[in-house]
């Protein structure tokens, strides 16, 4: 076997997944939540049609971009590893919809100093310890920015460059044993729809991998359950020269609603393992307005908490404006994938490993959020996320050390590698 100091990335080897990944964020891939095509912006298909490209380029096998943007390949097992289980490499191409995308131009700082840094003059923007705690950390790391006026796209751009990478390391050296390794790129996991139309048979792998986390070393096994509500409000719309006695306001009996939710179940006001709901939008007339709500929770007993929450706010509003209609709409999303992965001890532990042998100290996180890993692991396909580096994403302040992603390249050329001497996932 290879020695493993080998594994980690040498100097060219950091440039070139500094460019790939600089190239992979300039392509706007921003997602939307009001498109009801899939994927939801035509833009994400310039990224696939790229990484199709390149995979092709790098020679692996049943290379196929579908019409629903899933990008799906397969690296054969080296000889003597073909009995190991297939493994899965995951990212996906979209960005957060909340954030432009378009324009991105990131910034490089070589030898970075730990202090706060100044991304944007006009406007002005600075990334202090209060927005990253880790910065000190980062001191002598070469730090990728945004301008200040996009997101960066680490999330999950940074994953990408990443698995590429991976690849690129095992084509390069054939004499490195790995099993069978299945490649998924995939739209619109910013919009919650991510797996929609994903085939866990086509994509062949026993288990996988989202490359998708932020801090280093993490391996996140947990992840919120996710329901989303629509509250419909009906009132009545006349000509307001006429409403006196008659008008029945849906905005503003909306607006009241809004104001007896819970203000200490926002996402604003909790933290680690406090379950929350979320407005995300407004909108209508006089005549009828929604309301439409994200709901998260690490449990189900909490969703069904925070849901009661709007039921009764909505029930309370209703009685205190007479001739105004409240109609709550629960829709059921994901749950938290460790219901799942519990049952699969190996494939956490070998990512744990695979840490270690990078020369980190694994630990194992919970999300405050979601990720395609949840809604798979339910599919058949377990499949825990792994850190890529990335911080303060979703916003203009998004930044990534490029020795974090490394790290984060290093610890699934482990696993990859750790994965050829298994006979099976349990």
């Amino acid at each position: 076997m290879t020695p493993e100091k080998n594994f980690a990335l040498t100097e060219e080897e950091k440039n070139s997944l500094l460019e790939r990944f600089i190239r992979y964020c300039k392509v706007n891939t921003r997602s939307s939540d009001e498109s009801s095509t899939f994927p939801s912006t035509p833009e994400q298909w310039d990224l696939l049609k790229l990484l199709k490209a390149e995979l092709d380029e790098m020679g692996l096998e049943k290379v196929d971009l579908d019409g629903n943007g899933y990008l799906f390949a397969s690296m054969k097992a080296t000889p003597g590893s073909e009995s190991a289980p297939a493994i899965g490499y995951l990212g996906h191409v979209d960005t957060y919809p909340g954030t432009s995308g378009a324009n991105v131009n990131p910034q490089v700082i070589r030898d970075y100093d730990g202090t706060t840094v100044r991304i944007s003059e006009d406007p002005f923007i600075e990334i202090t310890e209060d927005d990253s705690p880790v910065l000190p950390k980062l001191k002598g790391h070469t730090l990728i920015t945004t301008d200040g006026k996009t997101l960066l796209g680490g999330d999950d751009k940074a994953g990408i460059a990443a698995i590429m990478e991976m690849i690129d390391f095992f084509r390069r050296n054939p004499e490195i044993p790995h099993g069978p390794v299945k490649i998924g790129f995939t739209p619109d996991e910013e919009t919650g729809r991510g797996t929609q139309h994903f085939d866990v048979a086509k994509f062949g792998a026993k288990a996988a991998y989202t490359v998708d986390g932020s801090l280093l070393g993490e391996i996140e096994t947990e992840t919120f359950c996710g329901d989303s509500a629509v509250v419909t409000v009906t009132g009545y719309d006349i000509h307001p020269g006429l409403a006196k006695g008659k008008m029945k306001s849906a905005v503003r009996a909306a607006a009241d609603f809004i104001s007896r939710l819970p203000g200490d179940k926002l996402p604003e006001t909790t933290e680690k393992r406090e379950s929350y709901l979320h407005p995300i939008a407004f909108g209508g007339e006089v005549g009828q307005v929604q309301v439409k709500f994200i709901i998260r929770g690490f449990s189900v007993s909490d969703l069904h908490e925070r849901e009661g929450d709007i039921k009764r706010a909505a029930a309370d509003t209703e009685k205190d404006w007479p001739g105004v209609k409240f109609d709550v709409e629960i829709i059921k999303g994901y749950r938290n994938m460790k219901e799942v992965l519990d049952t699969y001890p190996k494939i956490v532990n070998l990512a744990k490993e695979a840490v270690k042998k990078a020369g980190l100290e694994p630990f194992e996180g919970s999300i405050r959020g979601g990720t395609d890993g949840s809604q798979l692991s339910f599919m058949g396909l377990p499949t825990p996320n792994v850190f890529n580096g990335s911080l303060c994403f979703h916003g203009v302040k998004e930044h990534i050390s490029l020795e974090w992603l490394a790290k984060s390249c290093e610890t699934i050329r482990h696993l990859t590698r750790l994965w050829a001497d298994q006979k099976d996932i349990r």
